[in-house]
C-alpha cells in the first residue's frame, strides 16, 4: 500500500500556550518543532505546497516508489503512476502537452526518469526540506532557521531566525553575570583545546583565493568594507578545528552568520564543497561528512594540564567542573589518561 503524506498548504493560526515563558513571546501550542516539510510546485497549476515528513527525512528511492502528493488547489496527483499533464486547470495547453504521449505517459521511460528527478529534488538533501517556525508559525525553508544540533532531523531551532532574534532582544539583557561567564568559559576552554594556536590569515590572499567574492552568494567584497565580510571556519571551531589557511572561506557577513557552527555539509552545496577543497586544500572526505566529527587531532591531556595552570585566585574546582562539561559534550572523556580521569573525577 502507497503511503500517502499529509499535503498542507495553509495552516491556521494556532492556539496560543496558557503559560508565560522568560521572554514573554509566546509559542503555538500545537506546532511539533522539530518536524520537516518537503514542498513541491504542482506540474499542472504552479501551486506551492507543503509534505509534512516528521522526524525521519525521506529516502529518495522509497519516495519516488510511494508518493501520491495530491496538489490542494487543483488535486493533480503526483506520483510515478501519473501521466505528465497536457493541460491546466483551465484549460490552456502545458509544454508537456507539445511533448507528445509517447513521452508524458507514466508509463515511458522519460516520464519515469521525470518522476525519479521531482522527487529526488524535494528530498535529496537537508538543504531541500522546510520548518515550521513554533513562534509565528509560518513555514520557510531550512535557512531560515539556526542550527542546534541534535534537535529533530534537519538539527534547526524551533524558532526561525527573526523571531529568534526578537526573542534574543528580550532574553540577553535578562542574563546573568553567570550565565554570560559560563558562554566566555565555552569559547575559552574550546581555543584551549586546539592542537596548536590559529594561523594569522593574510587577509590579501585570501581574497586572492576567492576572487574577492563571497563563497556561498558570489557577492563581491570589498577588503577595505571590514563590516561586509567575515573569515568563516569551514570546520567550525565549536568541534575544535583551528583557523588555518585550508580552513578559511571568505562569506559575506550575511552568509557567515548563517553558517554560524554549521557543519560545512549542512551549509555548502556538494559542488561547493569539492570547489572549496580544491581552493583551500580542505579535506573533502571530512568537510563533506555527514554528521560532525570532532577533531582528532586534539592533544586532551596536553589541553587538560593547560587549563589547570591557574593563578592562585582562580577558583579550582568551578575550573574543573567547567573542564569536565566541555569535555562530556563532546565526548573527549575517553581521550584522558588513566591519571587524568582520577584526578578530574571522570
Amino acid at each position: 500500500m502507497q503511503n500517502v503524506y499529509i499535503l498542507i498548504l495553509y495552516y491556521k493560526q494556532m492556539a496560543r500556550r496558557k503559560t508565560k515563558n522568560r521572554t514573554g513571546i509566546k509559542r503555538l501550542q500545537d506546532v511539533t518543532a522539530n518536524d520537516a516539510w518537503a514542498s513541491f510546485v504542482c506540474i499542472r497549476c504552479g501551486q506551492l505546497n507543503f509534505v509534512r515528513v516528521g522526524s525521519k527525512l525521506l529516502d529518495p528511492n522509497e519516495v519516488y516508489e510511494t508518493a501520491l502528493w495530491k496538489c490542494q488547489k487543483c488535486n493533480f496527483i503526483h506520483s510515478k503512476s501519473s501521466d505528465l499533464p497536457e493541460k491546466n486547470i483551465s484549460g490552456k495547453k502545458l509544454p508537456f502537452g507539445s511533448w507528445g504521449k509517447k513521452v508524458t505517459s507514466h508509463t515511458s521511460i522519460a516520464a519515469q526518469r521525470f518522476w525519479k528527478a521531482f522527487f529526488t529534488i524535494a528530498s535529496e538533501n537537508s538543504h531541500s526540506y522546510w520548518k515550521q517556525c513554533n513562534t509565528c508559525g509560518r513555514i520557510m525553508p531550512e535557512s531560515a532557521f539556526s542550527g542546534h544540533q541534535g534537535w529533530g532531523p534537519l538539527e534547526k531551532q524551533m524558532e526561525c531566525r527573526s523571531c529568534k532574534a526578537v526573542i534574543n532582544a528580550n532574553l540577553n539583557p535578562k542574563r546573568t553575570k553567570e550565565q554570560l561567564h559560563e558562554s566566555s568559559v565555552r569559547r575559552r576552554i574550546g581555543d584551549l583545546l586546539f592542537p596548536g594556536e590559529e594561523k594569522n590569515i593574510n587577509l590579501q590572499d585570501l581574497f586572492n583565493r576567492f576572487e574577492s567574492k563571497c563563497f556561498k552568494t558570489g557577492k563581491v567584497l570589498d577588503i577595505k568594507d571590514r563590516k561586509s565580510w567575515a573569515i568563516d571556519h569551514i570546520l567550525p571551531s565549536k568541534f575544535f578545528y583551528p583557523l588555518t589557511v585550508s580552513n578559511a572561506a571568505l562569506l559575506s557577513r550575511e552568509a557567515n552568520e548563517n553558517k554560524r557552527d554549521n557543519w560545512p555539509s549542512k551549509f555548502y552545496s556538494n559542488n561547493q564543497l569539492k570547489q572549496l577543497a580544491i581552493i583551500t586544500g580542505a579535506n573533502l572526505s571530512l568537510i563533506s561528512s555527514k554528521k560532525p566529527i570532532v577533531n582528532p587531532d586534539i592533544d586532551v591531556d596536553t589541553a587538560v594540564s593547560r587549563l589547570l595552570s591557574v593563578r592562585g585566585a582562580t577558583d579550582l574546582s568551578r575550573r574543573i567542573e567547567e573542564i569536565k562539561q566541555v569535555l562530556k559534550t563532546q565526548g573527549l572523556t575517553d581521550r584522558l589518561s588513566e591519571q587524568n580521569k582520577k584526578m578530574l573525577g571522570v
